[in-house]
């Protein structure tokens, strides 16, 4: 494959990957806590950022150095996304704050941040599934992380547009019923802490993760 479509495939699977299931339940659930289509988008903007981050520095680093992820380690890291998503989820639960001119509430400030550590969660988890997929089908080391810093940008994208979709219609139904905006941070919250916590039970002993031996496939 030309080099150049390599790279066009890895920005393409990157937006396809930013709509994984698990993915989309923590963003959602974050979002659902704005007012404002534009401070969605800066909250996608931000759980990609962190999600490249951590994906092109892991994902290098197996490139570059050989790195091996330990199956329990591996597991480790899908465990601390599934206690993100759970936190993130019992957040929402909570009565939210009065909003200010920003749609985020007084803890504005913290939001873009929560996302953006969340992002980085989810980048350590999927960084060894992305490396190695990579490895397969690219030789070249350097074309390989260029693929991974597209793939990046990619779910950096795909993310932005996926809370701007989510935001849009968020917004409309708060302005025009006013309970609107309770009902749907209530219900992603659910979604969160219900999915964080079947995630936690499956990594943690359906897969092994507390068990004498684990089993991990990258995904």
């Amino acid at each position: 494959m030309h080099p150049l479509a390599l790279l066009g495939l890895g920005f393409v699977l990157g937006l396809r990957h930013a709509s994984d299931p698990d993915h989309v339940v923590a963003v959602a659930a974050i979002t659902a806590r704005t007012r404002r289509v534009s401070a969605a988008t800066r909250l996608g903007m931000s759980w990609g950022l962190g999600h490249t981050v951590t994906l092109f520095a892991v994902g290098a680093g197996i490139i570059l150095f050989n790195w091996v992820v330990p199956p329990r380690v591996g597991l480790a890291l899908e465990f601390v996304v599934a206690l993100a998503l759970a936190t993130v989820g019992l957040l929402n639960l909570r009565p939210a704050p009065a909003a200010d001119e920003s749609g985020l509430g007084p803890g504005a400030g913290s939001a873009p941040t929560r996302a953006f550590v969340v992002g980085l969660a989810h980048g350590l988890a999927g960084s060894a599934a992305v490396a190695l997929l990579v490895l397969a089908t690219v030789r070249d080391p350097r074309w390989a992380c260029a693929y991974l810093a597209l793939f990046g940008a990619g779910t950096l994208a795909g993310m932005a547009l996926i809370t701007t979709g989510f935001a849009l219609p968020l917004a409309a139904a708060t302005r025009r019923w006013g309970g609107s905006g309770r009902l749907i941070r209530l219900a992603t919250g659910a979604a969160s802490l219900l999915f964080g916590v079947w995630l936690l039970y499956r990594i943690g002993w359906r897969d092994g993760l507390f068990l004498a031996t684990p089993r991990w496939t990258p995904h």
